[in-house]
């Protein structure tokens, strides 16, 4: 029996991370009705060790840890935060009474087995995975279960989706019987198997173009866009001008339609602006003694206020005391606080926004130009983490393809699922360009071209630059990601985007490419969720 009490931190601002996690605090699911899990209080709980089915150790925030305890009835535990250290040493101790051993396809999963293995080796002789005798199997698997594991891994595809399961749990694999009943929804993705056999070719030079430096000549007469993919086309291939910037962004983030007229985009402004007015006005009306009943809103002010205060202060447009500029960055971001009562602020919504308004120099175009940009990176800000935990699973599908030796290096240092390009994904490469680059960076992004996963081919192009840096050295975790760190402003950002867009041709002509790595790159369209 082991017993774990957690004291709640009272200091802990959930808002606030270092890293740009924002994982915030989990309430807490009772699971009285799951014996032999025991609450003996509000925070903490027992387990019997022989009732410990697996641990996620989860590390999206680089700064906070927390341990995910499943029981063998299929019942996750309330998530144990570690916000000052100590993880390591709790492992530590639990493996002086259990076998803790990583899952082959998750560094953070472990399952958990008693030291007796003579049952598990017995799992091992009836799934019949193995051509050997497995007197000395559980050994073998818990010191490579890589090789181990993959020997017989042909013989049942689906194997590890199903070991990664407690038995009794209602998401457990299917077994031959149903296997034509429908999907099931808890299924992670990011488990193909991509093996050596695929050989991609050379990868291609890539030249960059010079940037659209011409608008009227693409309108008619009227106004409307004459081929809005050509416009996407330049501007992926070179950028955008930046006396032509404030124009063409807002058809980009989806402002104005491609096809309005001039005519209809005076229409379109001007409803815009009344509806924006009109959602400021809700906040703004709101009185200090109402505000006081509302911690939620009360809670976004602080937050924003803290956000604005060191958002881009190097800027001329953001810089010294009661400038203007944070006044319109705290009021746009407030705003959508009104338009977005789901997802309200999220600590980095403020870097998203702040180029945005430098390059309009508009309150209300700057705001519609946000909505935009969330559209595409919302799901980024979401509590559950989900949409960057896919991301990070779908850049190791491609470093897989792409570099599978540097990939196995990273893994092999405690890398966490690549967590450390966590905040290159979440706030599109924000911190690692100059404020110049990231102008004619965002906007090759928002043209979608050649694929909505772009960002992720950029993440793959600047690990392979590191790669003579990473192999054959003896870099640990730490290591790693202090390097990763360094790399903010040495970065050279048209080699990148060379390097991304020969890795999306170098898959591009792959015949034999797995169908994972190509909905990852959209050639195929990945099957939607029922």
């Amino acid at each position: 029996m082991f017993f774990i009490y957690g004291v709640e931190d009272t200091n802990f601002d959930p808002g606030y991370e270092p890293d740009w996690a924002v994982i915030s605090t989990v309430k807490r699911d009772q699971v009285r009705e799951h014996p032999p899990v025991k609450e003996t209080s509000q925070w903490s709980f027992s387990l019997p060790l022989s009732e410990l089915y697996s641990l996620r150790r989860s590390r999206f925030s680089l700064g906070r840890n927390f341990l995910v305890f499943t029981s063998r009835g299929g019942h996750p535990l309330p998530p144990l935060h570690f916000h000052r250290g100590g993880t390591r040493e709790l492992l530590r101790a639990l493996q002086r009474y259990i076998i803790l051993a990583p899952s082959p396809v998750d560094g953070r999963l472990f399952l958990a087995y008693p030291h007796d293995s003579g049952a598990l080796s017995q799992s091992f002789d009836e799934l019949h995975l193995f051509d050997d005798g497995s007197s000395d199997l559980v050994s073998r698997f818990i010191q490579d279960p890589y090789a181990t594991t993959f020997g017989g891994f042909s013989k049942v595809t689906n194997f590890f989706r199903g070991a990664l399961r407690p038995p009794d749990s209602p998401f457990h694999s299917r077994g031959p019987q149903d296997h034509h009943g429908p999907p099931s929804a808890d299924d992670e993705p990011g488990f193909e198997l991509i093996t050596c056999g695929v050989e991609l070719g050379p990868k291609p030079d890539v030249t960059r173009g010079q940037p659209l430096d011409k608008w009227e000549e693409f309108l008619d007469p009227e106004g409307r866009v004459k081929d809005p993919q050509q416009i996407k086309e330049l501007v992926f291939r070179g950028g955008i001008t930046p006396s032509l910037r404030k124009d063409v962004w807002k058809f980009l983030l989806g402002f104005y339609p491609w096809n309005s007229t001039v005519k209809e985009r005076e229409d379109i402004l001007r409803m815009k602006t009344d509806e924006y007015f009109r959602m400021k006005v809700q906040w703004k009306s709101v009185s200090e003694e109402q505000e006081m009943r509302n911690s939620l809103l009360r809670g976004y002010r602080s937050l924003i206020e803290r956000d604005v205060s060191r958002t881009d202060r190097h800027n001329t447009f953001f810089s010294g005391n009661d400038n203007p500029g944070l006044a319109l960055l705290n009021d746009v971001l407030m705003t959508y606080c009104m338009f977005n009562f789901d997802l309200g602020y999220v600590q980095g919504m403020s870097d998203l926004l702040a180029p945005l308004l430098f390059v309009t120099q508009n309150e209300v175009e700057s705001f519609w130009c946000l909505t935009g940009f969330m559209e595409m990176v919302h799901q980024n800000f979401e509590e559950s983490q989900e949409a960057m935990k896919q991301q990070l699973l779908q850049l190791s599908l491609l470093m897989k393809a792409l570099d599978p030796e540097l990939l196995d290096y990273l893994d092999s240092q405690d890398s966490g699922s690549l967590c450390f390009c966590f905040r290159w994904l979440l706030i599109w490469f924000k911190r690692e360009f100059s404020f110049e680059d990231i102008l004619s960076l965002w906007e090759v992004l928002w043209t979608r071209l050649p694929c909505e996963n772009f960002h992720l081919l950029m993440a793959a192009s600047i690990l392979e630059s590191q790669r003579g840096e990473f192999i054959g050295s003896d870099h640990d975790f730490n290591t790693i990601l202090k390097h990763i760190n360094e790399l903010t402003m040495k970065l050279d950002l048209q080699t990148v985007l060379r390097g991304a867009e020969a890795n999306y041709l170098q898959l591009a002509c792959c015949k034999e490419l797995p169908v994972k790595v190509q909905e990852v790159i959209g050639l195929v369209r990945s099957p939607q969720p029922r």
